[in-house]
């Protein structure tokens, strides 16, 4: 039996309604099950474990719910970013997100199992901190020239630990700037590299502020300078990369977002982006990063896809220049 059109239309317009209101009463209730699970693609310890643990402990307060953090290290974020790509949209598993699994990492890899450009949504920036050059304590360079004139006066002799993509990129780049060859030591974590550096395995190491300057202001490793085009408030007195060499274009930070899956309902993204507002805000946590020169930068879902494009670009630039080949 054949319905008529303005009959089928109207019944079509409430089933729209029906749908759009139980969504959003679903996402209203948000979040009623389970624990959100953060997963940091990267070891614990590192950078990104410590920011990421410290907002989820904020967000957790604003949801009602809890946030657990999930390990997932391997392949400068890969596997991590991966296992949320494929993850239900629902809210329920978000990415604590870097410049390694949101920008640069396909441009350092032949293949990814995901679309890194179309595989996430963008929930809310984070913040972001410069890296440190630092030096194992035996090493005979007090300063980055000397450290650049010893790599050239022994090419091939000088070699750098990495564990992420900052890390790699922001000394390939440094290499690549100055004309030096250096030998890359892959780690599987930041932390295991800094032992290593501290023990003399490896003579330079390029890291985030939470990784180094704990270990730079007890004197177990010599910070050389930093990567960003200001002097930082954490170690005023390291110079910049940039001062350092008579150099004008060199800048690599870091930077650490929230992201989700793609297909993420917009009022769960808001909510979520709320919490990671409210933690950004909050005084304590503030403290908690500035001596580490973590510069906290709350924003919408729509500024953080923008940033992130940027970023992309940017780094995309550098691994060019620094002629650094697809793994």
């Amino acid at each position: 039996m054949r319905i008529p059109f303005r009959r089928r239309a109207l019944l079509a317009a409430t089933l729209l309604a029906t749908s759009l209101a139980t969504s959003s009463v679903w996402a209203q209730a948000w979040p009623t099950k389970g624990p959100i699970k953060a997963v940091v693609p990267f070891a614990a310890g590192s950078a990104t474990d410590q920011i990421g643990r410290a907002f989820a402990e904020k967000m957790s307060q604003t949801l009602g719910q809890t946030i657990v953090i999930e390990n997932r290290p391997g392949a400068n974020g890969m596997l991590g970013a991966d296992a949320v790509a494929k993850a239900p949209a629902d809210g329920y598993t978000i990415l604590v997100g870097t410049n390694s699994t949101n920008a640069a990492l396909k441009f350092l890899m032949k293949k990814l199992p995901y679309d890194q450009d179309t595989a996430f949504t963008p929930v809310g920036f984070l913040g972001s901190v410069p890296l440190m050059v630092a030096v194992n304590n035996d090493v005979p360079a007090k300063t980055l020239k000397e450290f650049i004139d010893l790599a050239k006066a022994k090419p091939g002799t000088v070699t750098f630990a990495s564990a992420s993509t900052s890390q790699l990129v922001s000394s390939e780049v440094l290499a690549s700037m100055t004309g030096v060859q250096m030998n890359h030591i892959p780690y599987k974590s930041g932390p295991a590299a800094m032992t290593d550096l501290i023990g003399g395995q490896v003579m330079m190491f390029t890291a985030d502020f939470g990784v180094t300057v704990p270990q730079h202001k007890a004197g177990k490793i010599r910070g050389l300078a930093v990567t960003s085009t200001k002097r930082a408030a954490a170690v005023p007195e390291l110079p910049t990369v940039n001062e350092a060499l008579g150099l004008k274009d060199y800048e690599l930070i870091a930077y650490f977002a929230i992201f989700a899956p793609a297909g993420t309902p917009p009022d769960i993204v808001a909510r979520l982006n709320a919490a990671i507002n409210a933690a950004a805000n909050s005084k304590d946590l503030q403290d908690k990063f500035a001596a580490n020169g973590f510069a906290i930068d709350p924003g919408t879902p729509e500024a953080l896809a923008q940033r992130n494009a940027r970023e992309t670009d940017k780094w995309a630039k550098a691994i060019r220049d620094a002629k650094i080949e697809p793994q």
